[in-house]
Parts: structure tokens; C-alpha cells; sequence
């Protein structure tokens, strides 16, 4: 997901600061009925009073419990697909506090091969979603070159499926695409890359992941901008866990998008 975002979790954490008040003077200045005063507060106070149980309702779901997204880009072909629409859990990783996002109740932490949703580190306002593939301590190396991933010393094993027979997306690649079944945490996911070899440029090829950050990587190895070109994901810049797919919207099929509905993401 690589684009700006109105900022909702702000507005609604706002919206519900300021019906709050609104309901406080409704509750104990007018006895929970709606004011009778003429004018432009009373109105405010009665709209506030009214609204305050739907923002905080609102705000308190999509803070700790799920958010849907949409999929704006290719980067995490063919395990998503622009168009696709996903849920997220938002305590997978920790509840954490609206527009602050310091995790105050830890739950879980990522493993290695969860499909993430983040904050852009140098974009907060952005969020985008990848693969989670180096921990807190982990030595991570790829090899541009052979597009192997090292972690530890040793090399994920990725298995080759063929040429990529599926949806092409937005892609106008000049080479074959090949697809890949990349194993983590001994579960397989599908990859892509553009004949085998990536011709990018990348500026984090070989590190130790410190704690409290993550190595993240698109499944579309060479349409995606990650952690080797921009760094890495801090642990308080996570929104949650991706799910599964609850609708998709860009298919010309109609009924091959409709399949998609309901798809576990791994």
C-alpha cells in the first residue's frame, strides 16, 4: 500500500475527545435529555451528545480489534493483487494507543513470514504491506544476484514453480516472470521475480536486524520497494496482522475476482 491516506484515526480520536465533552454536559447539566436552549452550543451539545457513542465505538473497533484496507500496488503479487480489499487484526501484535501507537497490553509479535501492515518509516502518513523476513537479531543477507535470501548463514529454500501464469496486474515486464514457492518458518508462500534475475539497486543487502525493528520484503521481489531500498520497520510503526481477503474489486473476470473472496493470506 503505497499511498497517502486521510488521516481517520486522528479525526475519529478528535471526534470522540470533543463528543465526549458534549456528552458529559449532556449527562449531568441536562440530565441525559437533549438541551432546550436556543442557539448554535445547544445544538452542538445535543449533536455531540447524540453522536459520542458511535465515534467511540467506532474508534475503539478500529483501534483494537480490525481495520479493512485496500491493495493500491503489485508489490506483494500473487499473493495479493491490486483491487483486493483485506482485513487486518489490529491486536495481533499488541493494543496500542490511537495517533501516540506505543503498545500499552503486549499480545504477540511477528513471526517470521506474516504479511504485515505498517506505518511507511519515512512517511508516516503512508501505510504499505510486505512479508515479514528478518527478526530482532537475525543476520540477514540477499544476494542480489541470485535473489537468495541468507538469514542466519543460512539460505531460505525457495523452490522454482515456473513461468507466472496468473494475473499480470499492472506488470508490463520486458522479461518471463518466474514464480518461486519461498519456504519460512517451514510454511511456503508464493514469490515472484522477473527472469530470475532482480536488476535494482538496493541499499540494505547485508545487516543484523536490532531489536525492535523487522526486515520486510514484497512477494513481487523485483516491482517492490522494501526494506532493501528504504530500511527497516520499527516495531511501533506495525498496524496489525493481514488476514484474508473479504472482497476484490479490479479482475476483469468477474468470477475469478470472485474466488478471491474468503482467501487466507499466508
Amino acid at each position: 500500500m503505497n499511498e497517502i491516506h486521510f488521516d481517520f484515526e486522528a479525526f475519529l480520536t478528535l471526534a470522540s475527545a470533543i463528543t465526549l465533552v458534549c456528552w458529559l454536559i449532556g449527562k449531568f447539566k441536562y440530565r441525559g435529555e437533549a438541551p432546550q436552549d436556543p442557539g448554535v452550543m445547544a445544538s452542538i451539545i445535543a449533536f455531540g451528545y447524540s453522536f459520542f457513542p458511535v465515534f467511540i465505538f467506532v474508534l475503539l473497533v478500529r483501534t483494537f480489534v480490525f481495520e479493512p484496507f485496500r491493495i493500491p500496488s503489485s508489490s506483494m503479487m500473487p499473493t495479493l493483487l491490486t483491487g483486493d480489499f483485506i482485513y487486518v487484526n489490529k491486536f495481533s501484535y499488541g493494543l496500542k494507543l490511537p495517533v501516540l501507537h506505543d503498545t500499552f497490553i503486549e499480545i504477540g509479535q511477528p513471526e517470521r513470514g506474516d504479511v504485515v501492515v505498517f506505518r511507511y518509516p519515512p512517511n508516516q502518513k503512508d501505510d504499505y504491506i510486505k512479508r515479514v523476513i528478518g527478526l530482532p537479531g537475525d543476520e540477514f543477507y540477499f544476494d542480489a544476484r541470485t535473489e537468495k535470501i541468507y538469514l542466519n548463514g543460512e539460505a531460505v529454500k525457495q523452490e522454482v514453480v515456473g513461468q507466472y501464469e496468473g494475473f499480470i496486474d499492472d506488470l508490463q515486464p520486458r522479461h518471463t516472470v518466474i514464480e518461486k514457492i519461498e519456504y519460512l518458518n517451514g510454511v511456503g508462500h508464493k514469490m515472484l521475480t522477473i527472469n530470475g534475475i532482480s536488476n535494482q539497486a538496493f541499499n540494505f543487502t547485508q545487516l543484523t536486524v536490532p531489536e525492535g525493528h523487522y526486515f520486510v520484503m514484497g512477494d513481487n521481489r523485483d516491482n517492490s520497494a522494501d526494506s532493501r531500498v528504504w530500511g527497516l520497520v520499527p516495531e511501533r510503526n506495525l498496524v496489525g496482522k493481514a488476514q484474508f481477503i473479504w472482497m476484490h474489486w479490479r479482475i476483469p473476470n468477474f468470477f475469478e475476482g470472485l474466488k478471491r473472496i474468503g482467501t487466507k493470506i499466508i
